[in-house]
């Protein structure tokens, strides 16, 4: 390997906020922070908002949109536009 082209590859603390889940990964990611982990040792510390702990698909859970009440209205406001009867002309 060429030395001094390669980004960095350590042990990296990832943290997913939404379910308050910590994983230690390989990684090169480039971050600032650091944190100390449960094991005693200070980590690179990169937050998450979402990872296999938190998503829906990994989980099995659904979660309801911030979006279902306006869709629900538009349907609503809107259903009755293409179902009034036609005159039929014959």
């Amino acid at each position: 390997m060429k030395p001094g082209i390669h980004p960095d590859y350590r042990t990296v603390l990832f943290h997913d906020t939404a379910a308050d889940v910590f994983f230690l990964i390989g990684s090169t990611v480039e971050t600032d922070r650091t944190q100390k982990h449960s094991d005693g040792n200070t980590y690179p510390y990169v937050l998450l908002d979402v990872s296999s702990a938190s998503h829906p698909v990994y989980t099995g859970q659904q979660r309801k949109t911030q979006s279902e009440g306006r869709i629900a209205g538009f349907n609503k406001r809107f259903a009755s536009f293409g179902s009034s009867p036609k005159n039929a002309e014959a």
